[in-house]
């Protein structure tokens, strides 16, 4: 290879690695809170930005660690919400449909627009 190739692939090579940090960095806010909802009631609201466990009426387990939450455990036969990836994002749920348990998070900025689709 030529000097101007391995020019080339470093600052390719650069802006990957900048690329890839940039989320890392964006990631350690700790705004916004995760409302639970139980048998269509308001459970609760919790911070995201404290590190916290929550038992929801004996069913399920939300644990709340590093700006997100998650459903730990569930006594439900199917476990969908504890496979159920780590939400963060305003908007964004996880929901227990036998126990009648919905996450959503709420207040917390995101620098999403709004899609093509959605306009």
């Amino acid at each position: 290879m030529k000097r101007n190739d391995w020019l080339l692939a470093a600052g390719i090579l650069i802006v990957a690695v900048v690329l890839l940090c940039v989320p890392l960095f964006r990631g350690t806010q700790n705004g916004g809170s995760v409302s639970v909802m139980a048998d269509g009631e308001l459970f609760g609201t919790y911070s995201l930005g404290v590190d916290q466990t929550v038992d929801i009426n004996g069913s399920n387990r939300l644990v709340i660690s590093g700006g997100t939450a998650r459903m730990e455990w569930a006594d439900c036969p199917d476990q969908v919400c504890v496979h159920h990836r780590e939400i963060s994002l305003d908007g964004e749920s996880i929901i227990c449909l036998p126990n009648r348990v919905a996450l959503a998070v709420e207040g917390r900025e995101t620098d999403r627009e709004v899609d093509g689709i959605a306009r």
